[in-house]
């Protein structure tokens, strides 16, 4: 198991070097000028002076390999440098928003989970029949919906014509979770709800499961226990995908919604070409996913025992 975590975390590490080069990159090519932004030189009149002097204090009159040099050199001290607009420090305001995308994501990962397990059981449970058909139905619905089309449709019927559910901003009201998480979930449960029955029916059809029917033992038992474990590890990798994918913020459902986390801020920071904070959003959001799938693929390493063989260059 400790080789595999000395694998994973050089992995991580070459990860996240090529990330950096890939936003630093991104962000150069991206449009705009930063410093005509801070300046509004379409709404108000500048020299070259005053272009020059800001491109200066910026670092941005350096040669690019030197800028992310020193980018880079900042970043491993977690220092991401301020926001431009908001003259505040990237990390501070990451932080800030971050537990109102937790507070989304676990909200969407549990309206997940409540309806993907159950679809997924029983269509394994059944196949052929009415809930299997009903399951897979259910999971082609899910994938095709976007999910911008999801948070409109539910704003209709439970928003306005209902008029049961705020779905605007967030507060103290714990109603205005729900259209939001529902919207995030639902896509989710359908692909998660598919891949537990395709791996509930693969276990099933394992020479163990033929052996443990031979012995007598219960029917409940092999099903919620051994077939369910065999079937729970490619689910465990999706699901360690969605969640980082979930906690970097969910950029269509908060500025749907008007959900003040990292998704919307990022937005916001676009629009005003904010490229230091465009870039710390970046990066840490990357990093997060990183990070999630790694604490994901460790579990899978301990749940399967061929993963930590092949981690030490064992037999597969």
């Amino acid at each position: 198991m400790l080789a595999l975590v000395r694998a994973r975390l050089l992995q991580l590490l070459l990860v996240l070097f090529f990330m950096s080069i890939l936003i630093f990159g991104l962000m150069k090519l991206a449009p705009g000028d930063p410093v005509f932004a801070l300046l509004k030189a379409d709404e108000v009149k500048t020299t070259m002076a005053d272009e020059q002097a800001l491109r200066e204090s910026l670092g941005l009159d350096k040669p690019m390999l030197v800028q992310y040099g020193q980018w880079l050199a900042r970043v491993a001290r977690l220092d991401f440098g301020d926001s431009l607009m908001r003259q505040r420090p990237v990390l501070e305001l990451y932080v800030e928003k971050l537990p109102a995308t937790v507070e989304l994501a676990l909200g969407g990962m549990a309206f997940m989970l409540a309806l993907a397990v159950p679809a997924g059981l029983l269509a394994a449970r059944f196949p052929g029949r009415l809930p299997d058909h009903a399951g897979r139905a259910f999971s082609l619905l899910g994938a095709s919906i976007p999910v911008f089309w999801i948070g409109l449709l539910l704003i209709y019927l439970f928003a306005y014509r209902l008029q049961w559910l705020p779905f605007m901003g967030r507060g103290e009201d714990w109603r205005q979770l729900i259209l939001p998480s529902v919207t995030l979930g639902f896509g989710l449960s359908a692909v998660h709800a598919s891949l537990l029955r395709s791996g509930m029916l693969a276990s099933l059809s394992q020479p163990y499961i033929r052996a443990a029917r031979a012995r007598g033992i219960r029917e409940s038992t092999i099903y919620g226990k051994y077939a369910l474990r065999g079937a729970i590890a490619p689910v465990l990798t999706v699901f360690g995908m969605t969640l980082g994918s979930l906690l970097a913020g969910s950029v269509v459902v908060e500025t749907l919604f008007s959900w003040p986390g990292i998704g919307l801020m990022a937005v916001e920071a676009i629009f005003q070409r904010d490229y230091p904070l465009v870039q710390g959003f970046l990066f840490l959001s990357g990093a997060l996913i990183v990070l999630v799938n790694l604490a994901v693929d460790l579990l899978y390493g301990w749940i399967d025992p061929r993963v930590r063989l092949s981690g030490k260059g064992g037999r597969r």
